[in-house]
């Protein structure tokens, strides 16, 4: 019974989170599981109303953002800052120079360029872990030695992809 309902819920989760019932309301994997069927065994399901209530709620709630077509969820992780300058005449050119070399070997990592007065700034990538960004940082400083001394992780709020 353990693996039926293991499969059910690997094979199922997706699409039946998404679909809706005959009133229009949600129909998740829980309400799917537990619907009576005539020949088939019965499912129960406990959890908290709280949690009821999260499931299919993926792409909607507090910290998500959407743009045209990507729902991002903005939460605190990680970047590696490669950049940090605050000379006026040169370090706005070289943290956009910086960032153009990165993205022109990671062309799938994001990079972001900012200005803090009186500092410019370059951080790669929007991890979750720790361990990612320092795996990032360590691709970085493979590929751009001379850059190396100025790395390091920092703690920021992150934008991780949901669709």
């Amino acid at each position: 019974m353990k693996r039926i309902l293991s499969l059910c819920m690997l094979l199922g989760a997706s699409a039946l989170s998404a679909q809706t019932g005959g009133d229009g309301s949600a129909v998740t994997i829980v309400d799917a599981l537990q619907e009576k069927v005539p020949g088939k065994g019965t499912v129960v399901v406990r959890q908290p109303d709280a949690l009821r209530t999260m499931m299919g709620k993926r792409l909607h709630g507090e910290g998500v953002e959407k743009t045209d077509s990507t729902a991002f969820l903005k939460i605190q992780g990680y970047r590696t800052q490669v950049f940090s300058g605050n000379n006026q005449r040169k370090s706005k050119d070289e943290a956009f120079r910086k960032e153009k070399e990165i993205n022109e070997l990671f062309p799938d990592v994001p990079t972001y360029v900012t200005y803090n007065a009186p500092f410019w700034r370059v951080r790669v990538g929007d991890f979750r872990s720790h361990e990612e960004a320092y795996h990032m940082q360590r691709l970085l400083m493979d590929a751009f030695p001379a850059y190396k001394k100025e790395m390091y992780i920092v703690k920021e709020e992150v934008k991780i992809p949901l669709n």
